[in-house]
């Protein structure tokens, strides 16, 4: 219950955010606990995207500056095996791990080498989808990234709202416009998920069947637009069904 009362309050106080300076600032300060110093998120550039339009896809970042320039003049986007991973399968996935598991060739493991020559030696990324389809990529990194399974999953709660919140900020707020009608069984399923709460266990708290709780969690990620169950949270608690 701590991490989450935690999660809470950095959900209001980036409610509170005017900016997506500020936003990211807020979401760096959370997730430097856990070693993960510097975030990039943005939407996906097509293969061949002109270097002069890629930093146009970029929606929060942190990165250090001369990393940045390097990686666009290099047009490390297209040879980056964390990005080729979450195009192939768009789920969560270490930066490590997705070098090892695409077999990556030189150039992709000099995209890696590079990025620790800036402190950012290891990390996680992740997809937020957009109900258009647009895959937004979440990139968090660090030089001594020290996280558990309960941290990866309040980082990416975090990291998914903040990209939510600066979508707002930036105009975008057409995606996420229209509140959903959520049912009340619906919105109780959703708050234990919140607590991390499996179908099952679920299903035993409200003395429902587990096939019960799994559709109702369904129906309230499609109503809510949501790639996955961390995405519906996110959004429960920015429509204000969760506090």
């Amino acid at each position: 219950m701590g991490q989450f009362d935690d999660t809470l309050q950095f959900i209001e106080e980036l409610d509170r955010a005017e900016t997506p300076e500020t936003v990211c600032r807020q979401l760096l300060e959370l997730t430097r606990g856990f070693g993960l110093t510097a975030i990039m998120a943005g939407t996906v550039p097509r293969p061949g995207t002109p270097k002069g339009k890629q930093k146009s896809h970029v929606m929060l970042c942190d990165w250090p500056q001369d990393w940045l320039e390097r990686y666009v003049a290099r047009n490390y986007v297209d040879q980056d095996p964390v990005v080729t991973y979450i195009k192939r399968s768009p789920t969560m996935v270490n930066w490590r791990s997705a070098t090892s598991e695409l077999q990556a060739g030189k150039t992709a493991r000099q995209v890696m080498g590079d990025a620790g020559e800036f402190k950012l030696k290891d990390g996680f990324a992740f997809p937020l989808i957009t109900i258009e389809g647009t895959i937004v990529m979440v990139s968090l990194g660090g030089e001594a990234v020290d996280i558990s399974p309960e941290g990866v999953g309040v980082v990416s709660l975090a990291s998914t709202y903040a990209i939510g919140r600066a979508m707002q900020l930036q105009n975008a707020q057409a995606i996420f416009d229209q509140r959903p009608d959520l049912t009340p069984r619906e919105t109780e399923c959703l708050k234990w998920a919140a607590e991390g709460k499996s179908e099952w266990e679920i299903s035993q708290i409200l003395g429902i069947s587990e096939h019960t709780s799994e559709k109702h969690l369904l129906n309230a990620k499609r109503k809510l637009g949501a790639a996955n169950r961390v995405h519906a949270v996110a959004e429960a608690i920015r429509h204000g069904y969760i506090s």
